[in-house]
């Protein structure tokens, strides 16, 4: 059985002091027990298995990439780099990371992916992704405190300052969609052939801010810190965090869309990126609403 006793090659991470905060700095903090981990495990198991069984093979890709990539730069960057993460001493910190990354980068990239290819089943992925999120902490307090009060006792705390490193983040989000709109205004004569900025700004923010929420309303993201602290990473975090990727993951979708059907069957022929793009924009969309979530031609490839 896994345990998230210190090895060596964390020992260090587990008690290292995030960098000190600026005027901008805020922190973002986690609490939870061992036994969230392991039922957030199960679920994974579970989510993934029915991808694989209504022939998702792309999505589940696309999450495993996402969930190597945020541990990446969670560890290789956040921590390694900018020494912004600790842990309490309870607990690894790369154990605990390569947890959050996988889980936290498989579920939102997945979600992501399903709504760029208007999957016709987005509405019950949707609700099953979200109802863990917010169902899990409920859950497991649940169980630590009649079962496993020890835990309950001892949770594990990681948290995070910001300061090092979001403006990065907002250079990439401004670079991202001020390509896209450059495109628009530039390039796209056809309105078949523009970027719905609309469309991919209630993606980046809205699964964001579920995220966020959900751990806000499940005791877990921002615990023992003030109303206002805890505010911040459910605003800023749902505007910045999943926001930024979006031009460069419908690029990619874009991409891969034109040579791979979603069961990763080679698609013959073969498209451009511009076929692609008023491939993926022949589906009249209204954010907010279902029929958009949905899609009015959904694609089953």
């Amino acid at each position: 059985m896994m345990t998230f006793s210190l090895p060596v090659v964390a020992a260090a991470a587990a008690t290292t002091t995030p960098a000190a905060a600026t005027a901008t700095d805020f922190v973002a903090r986690r609490q939870f027990a061992p036994c969230y981990i392991w039922l957030d495990i199960a679920f994974l198991a579970l989510y993934a298995g029915l991808l694989l069984w209504r022939r998702r093979r792309m999505t589940v890709l696309v999450g495993i990439a996402a969930g190597l990539l945020y541990f990446a730069v969670d560890f290789g960057v956040f921590h390694l780099a900018l020494h912004t993460r600790s842990i309490s001493p309870n607990a690894s910190l790369f154990w605990v990371l390569l947890w959050m990354s996988m889980s936290y980068g498989f579920t939102n990239f997945t979600w992501i992916w399903l709504y760029l290819r208007h999957d016709e089943r987005l509405v019950e992925w949707s609700t099953l992704i979200f109802g863990w999120w917010f169902c899990a902490p409920l859950i497991a307090q649940t169980l630590t405190s009649r079962f496993l009060p020890g835990q309950a006792a001892h949770p594990i705390v990681i948290q995070r300052t910001t300061g090092a490193y979001h403006g990065w983040m907002a250079i990439i989000l401004f670079v991202g969609y001020a390509a896209v709109i450059v495109h628009n205004l530039a390039f796209a004569a056809r309105p078949a052939l523009r970027v719905d900025i609309r469309w991919l700004l209630v993606c980046g923010i809205g699964i964001q801010f579920a995220w966020e929420l959900a751990l806000l309303l499940g005791g877990i993201r921002s615990a023992g810190l003030s109303p206002l602290q805890s505010l911040k990473p459910l605003v800023i975090d749902s505007l910045l965090e999943t926001n930024l990727g979006m031009p460069y993951i419908y690029l990619i979708f874009l991409a891969v869309s034109a040579r791979r059907h979603e069961d990763l069957a080679a698609r013959t022929p073969g498209l451009s990126l511009a076929q692609s793009l008023e491939r993926s924009n022949c589906s009249p969309r209204r954010p907010f609403t279902v029929a958009a979530i949905r899609g009015a031609q959904a694609t089953t490839d």
